[in-house]
């Protein structure tokens, strides 16, 4: 697995070290605000979920990484591309996701945009994926903002988990002026 630098933060591969990282992050009610899923309640349940990202490391080339900042090391939470293969999305499988997840201490310092930018360039510029896609809850609008900003449009709105969602696209024109995001 690749690891990306930016001028704050390096994205790095899960390793089974961070499971305490990921305890923290999808036990906090206001990071499941807009998560459709129950709050972690133990190191064993993290520890399943770094074990999934690993398998998807090893099954699809890539997955999530561990969003750290480089000042001191701290875990910010994730963020990354991951290939969607076991699960159906606003009737979708088998596709591209930009996703991210931070910690509640760390928002609205920029690190979540810094980092879906580094994850789109992978995508566009050394992956040359033809396209990504990325889903947001009705209501999270600090994450449609992110995803707005790097170029991904707005092309469906659907039901699913009892919420209603936003499905974004954003297709690779290589060659074209800020093809990747810049």
């Amino acid at each position: 697995m690749t690891t990306l630098d930016t001028p704050r933060l390096l994205l790095r591969p899960f390793t089974a070290a961070d499971a305490p990282g990921i305890l923290a992050l999808d036990s906090d009610p206001a990071v499941l605000r807009y998560v459709p899923m129950p709050p972690m309640t133990s190191l064993e349940q993290a520890a399943k979920v770094v074990d999934y990202i690993l398998a998807q490391y090893a099954r699809n080339g890539l997955g999530r990484w561990v969003v750290e900042r480089k000042e001191d090391g701290a875990f910010l939470g994730w963020c990354g591309l991951k290939y969607v293969d076991d699960a159906t999305t606003n009737g979708r499988i088998n596709y591209h996701d930009l996703g991210y997840r931070l910690l509640p201490r760390h928002w609205g310092q920029g690190y979540a945009s810094e980092a879906a930018a580094a994850s789109l360039r992978h995508g566009f510029d050394t992956l040359k994926l033809p396209e990504l896609h990325a889903t947001v809850m009705q209501g999270n609008v600090a994450s449609q903002r992110v995803v707005e900003r790097l170029g991904f449009g707005r092309t469906a709105e659907f039901e699913q988990d009892g919420a209603t969602w936003y499905w974004y696209e954003r297709r690779n024109n290589a060659g074209a002026p800020g093809a990747s995001g810049q």
